[in-house]
């Protein structure tokens, strides 16, 4: 079949020059055979007049231009569609797209949608909202709030949000619960992941795979923040392997187990995020994954 990609393009993700971007894609897309259209992400999240001209048009494929943000709202939009998903990476953190192996270069990136290679990739929802890489609770989840008010966005506007956050955090008291097993925490923070990194190839969930239809939870206990930094610092070096989650939670400062569905009783309204989009919060929150719920178009290497 022959391949038409629509490219929704959002207009403000990360800080390269949209017009030079669309000139470049069209350019390759025109060269290598293919019918495309370029439009835009919308704020409000509003598809239905797109989904109309996605079917009646036969859009193969759509890729999005944008974060991890764009990724989410698109692919919420249309998964129920036949469609393929790609991504041209643009935005702050890329978390998706780095998880995936998409190469951050545009001009790789685009070779990736062309060569046509795909994966499916699981997604979870939290109560009614639609998740595709990473959520929280908690400290990260208040720099998004925090970072989504600022003027200017970028790595090193939220570095440095992130660093403010970090001698503010005050932790909060949850209760989490699992098929088989429950326990009460005090936590900075707590993370459900699809992929496995916050972005910026900052890997938070060591063990997570994008199909392999779990969830990979990790959660930062009270601890004193002299600590923190380096207790973090194992997570991200995969040293905090799990034995038994009883023990973990007497003796680890970082918690990491997987299960495929999972309930928060968040009772002091700790913030949330989803896909690093700020979000109001919940005192309950239930979550589970959706497995192979979307196509998405990755390098060739990826299913080796």
């Amino acid at each position: 079949m022959d391949r038409n990609i629509l490219f929704l393009v959002n207009p403000i993700s990360g800080t390269r020059k949209k017009e030079q971007l669309i000139a470049f894609i069209t350019e390759k897309i025109k060269s290598a055979g293919f019918l495309h259209t370029i439009d835009y992400t919308n704020a409000t999240g509003n598809y239905s007049l797109l989904k109309e001209k996605v079917i009646a048009e036969r859009f193969t494929d759509i890729v999005i231009v944008g974060g991890d943000g764009s990724v989410n709202q698109v692919v919420q939009a249309f998964a129920a569609l036949p469609v393929c998903f790609g991504i041209l990476p643009v935005g702050s953190g890329n978390g998706l797209a780095r998880a995936a192996g998409i190469p951050t270069k545009i001009k790789k990136a685009l070779q990736v949608i062309i060569e046509g290679n795909t994966m499916p990739v699981d997604a979870f929802t939290i109560n009614d909202a639609f998740s595709c890489m990473l959520s929280g609770l908690g400290f990260d989840a208040q720099v998004a709030h925090n970072f989504a008010r600022k003027a200017k966005r970028g790595l090193y506007n939220y570095a440095k949000e992130s660093l403010l956050q970090f001698f503010k955090a005050q932790p909060y008291g949850f209760e989490i619960k699992m098929p088989d097993f429950s326990f009460f925490t005090d936590a900075f923070l707590i993370s459900i992941a699809n992929s496995n990194q916050f972005g910026n190839n900052v890997t938070i969930a060591p063990q997570a795979k994008l199909n392999d239809g779990l969830l990979d939870v990790i959660v930062v206990q009270k601890m004193h923040k002299v600590k923190l930094p380096y207790a973090i610092l194992q997570q991200l070096r995969g040293n905090n392997k799990m034995q038994k989650l009883v023990q973990d939670m007497e003796r680890n400062n970082i918690v990491y187990f997987q299960t495929p569905s999972l309930e928060i009783n968040n009772t002091l309204l700790a913030p949330l995020h989803i896909d690093g989009e700020a979000v109001e919060t919940a005192k309950q929150l239930n979550i589970k994954v959706l497995p192979s719920y979307f196509t998405l178009f990755v390098p060739a290497s990826r299913n080796k």
